[in-house]
């Protein structure tokens, strides 16, 4: 009676992991109080009550029970938990729930519309809720409930599934290192976990990537052939496992300057290449969003997070018909 929220792993016994940014669970009741138990390093949760966004959930690391809800009337509601925080922090242990004298219910009904957002630093949230570009990332200042995918997705009235992690690239992550870019884990429900495989069972209606900036975040940028071509396998790659879905290829949000043109016309160029193979569902797309105020490290702020999501649904009703 539990609905898990974004990609899970069951194969551990008594527990549930998750630990992509946004993941969570979501359930409905008969009763007056509500808690979970869990064993969770991710420090920080959005909370939502019947809807209505609570005071931030904190955690520590080990199992233990966090109150969701108290004295609530009698009757029916919902809670809904997400992480706040991304998957380098570990993975999230849920145990399960305790509703005092009260009943679960049958779980909140999925959307009908799904979309999948892939990403780096800027799609988790890196620094969004920091008060200007002189701090630095901390698990406090990380609020993935209000990046521009959560924010388009909740106006769209879709499910969302984040996979994102800060400075991961096509190819190069941030500084020119090439371990483990992004399409490496994309393939795991628990990304520090090599051995815990997706099933690709929830098929989304449209797939955005927002990848790149890390690629030329620094002097040693890869070549033409090196990102066009790895940026095409991940396009090739991503079909096989959605055969139905639109892809989105977003144009880094980040950049400017030489290296901008160089993304665009490399991302461009995969896109076009796509096509050419028969792949009639992949776009290339450049967001129009008003840059307002930063957060951590340069990263956007919780007001250019708005735009770029407002800019992101709106491409998305054009592209899929909503």
């Amino acid at each position: 009676s539990v609905r898990f929220l974004g990609r899970t792993d069951a194969g551990q016994a008594g527990a549930t992991r998750f630990a992509w940014s946004g993941s969570g669970v979501a359930f409905r009741f008969s009763g007056t109080e509500a808690s979970v138990e869990m064993d969770d390093p991710a420090h920080f949760f959005t909370l939502l009550v019947d809807g209505k966004v609570q005071p931030t959930l904190a955690t520590t690391s080990g199992q233990k029970k966090y109150a969701l809800a108290q004295g609530l009337l009698a009757g029916e509601h919902e809670v809904r938990l997400y992480r706040r925080t991304e998957a380098s922090y570990g993975p999230t242990r849920f145990y399960g729930v305790d509703l005092g004298s009260g009943t679960l219910l049958a779980p909140p009904a999925p959307a009908t519309r799904k979309i999948e957002v892939i990403g780096d630093s800027i799609t988790c949230g890196y620094g969004n809720e920091g008060a200007d570009q002189n701090c630095n990332f901390s698990a406090d200042t990380e609020n993935h409930y209000l990046t521009y995918g959560a924010i388009a997705a909740r106006d769209l009235g879709a499910d969302l599934v984040t996979v994102a992690w800060s400075g991961k690239g096509v190819i190069y992550n941030y500084g020119d290192d090439k371990q483990d870019p992004l399409p490496s884990l994309y393939d795991r429900a628990i990304p520090t976990d090599a051995s815990s495989t997706w099933d690709f069972s929830w098929q989304p209606d449209v797939v955005v990537i927002n990848l790149g900036t890390n690629d030329f975040s620094t002097g040693g940028d890869p070549s033409d052939a090196e990102f066009t071509g790895a940026y095409q396998k991940f396009l090739a790659h991503l079909r096989d496992k959605y055969p139905a879905a639109r892809i989105v290829a977003l144009i880094p949000t980040l950049l400017s300057g030489a290296d901008l043109t160089a993304a665009k016309t490399y991302i461009e160029k995969a896109v076009a290449l796509r096509k050419t193979a028969g792949d009639a569902k992949v776009s290339a797309v450049v967001l129009s969003f008003t840059q307002d105020g930063w957060g951590c490290d340069w990263h956007p702020s919780l007001k250019t997070h708005a735009s770029m999501g407002a800019a992101l649904g709106g491409e998305l009703k054009k592209l899929m018909g909503w």
